[in-house]
Formats: C-alpha cells, sequence, structure tokens
C-alpha cells in the first residue's frame, strides 16, 4: 500500500515518510518484505500476516526520521499529516512524541481514533470533495488503493 506522511510544525515541514522497509533492505516490491510480495501476488488477503510485514509505516518513518537526524524535541506540539488515519501503533507513537493533530484523508480499518481521542488528540478527516483533482490515483477507502496502486 502507497502511503504517506508529513510531520509539520509551524508552517513548516519537519519530516515526512512513506510505508517500506527499513533503510538498506530491498523494497517490498523488489523481495524485500517477503510478506509485501505474498499480498502482491494474493497468495494473502489485505490486513493478513502483518506480524511478518518487515514494512514500517509511513507516521512511524516520519517520527523516526525526526529522531535520526536529531529533530526529537520537534514533534511536541506538531500536526501529522497521513494518507489514512494511524493505526494503533503508530497512534502510539504519535501520542509519545507529543503530535497534538493529526489530519487524514480517510479512515483505516483497525484505526487508533480511539486513543487518539483519548489523549486528546484532534483527529481530522479532509473533505475530500475539496481534493478530488489530486486523488484520481489513490482511492479514499484502503481496499480499492491497494487494488489501483497494484494493477
Amino acid at each position: 500500500r502507497h502511503i504517506g506522511a508529513v510531520i509539520v510544525k509551524n508552517n513548516r515541514q519537519i519530516a515526512t515518510g512513506y510505508n517500506g522497509t527499513p533503510p538498506g533492505i530491498k523494497n517490498c516490491f523488489e523481495g524485500g518484505c517477503p510478506r509485501c510480495m505474498a499480498r502482491v501476488k494474493g497468495e494473502i488477503k489485505s490486513g493478513e500476516g502483518l506480524d511478518r510485514c518487515m514494512c514500517t509505516h509511513a507516521e512511524a518513518n516520519a517520527i523516526m526520521q525526526c529522531a535520526l537526524f536529531g529533530n526529537a524535541g520537534s514533534t511536541r506540539g506538531a500536526t501529522l499529516y497521513s494518507t489514512f488515519a494511524p493505526c494503533i501503533e503508530c497512534s502510539k507513537m504519535a501520542i509519545s512524541v507529543g503530535i497534538k493533530r493529526i489530519v487524514v484523508i480517510a479512515d483505516y480499518p483497525e484505526d487508533g481514533s480511539q486513543l487518539l481521542k483519548e489523549a486528546k488528540i484532534e483527529l481530522v478527516k479532509l473533505n475530500t470533495d475539496l481534493l478530488k483533482p489530486w486523488l484520481t490515483i489513490i482511492p479514499a477507502d484502503p481496499e480499492s488503493s491497494a487494488k489501483a496502486v497494484n494493477k
């Protein structure tokens, strides 16, 4: 699945991330993650085998980028923009590093929205009608997104 994330503070981009394997590991679609290759081949369904996935989510990659480049404190009070609402694990990371607002295009199955609500982090879903000129490649739901990207 092609997902992107951007962390912004004071109207400045401080980090970006995308779903993918760790640095130095072949990309998913080059055989770096056997689970993702099995998914592309139709051997497993979406959402299955995630415990065997070697990929890191876009949100986590953006957060780790801040740590890697010495900007760990810069996430406090920042906004995270992402394609989909973050999963529970990425929601926990966002809470832990002090992100205060998350803006998404679409919901995600088993997202961390309840956790974010409890932590008083604002979760905003954009009005996709305003974004239609930019959403012609990626549909607004995860299943259709995976199908469109993997044609």
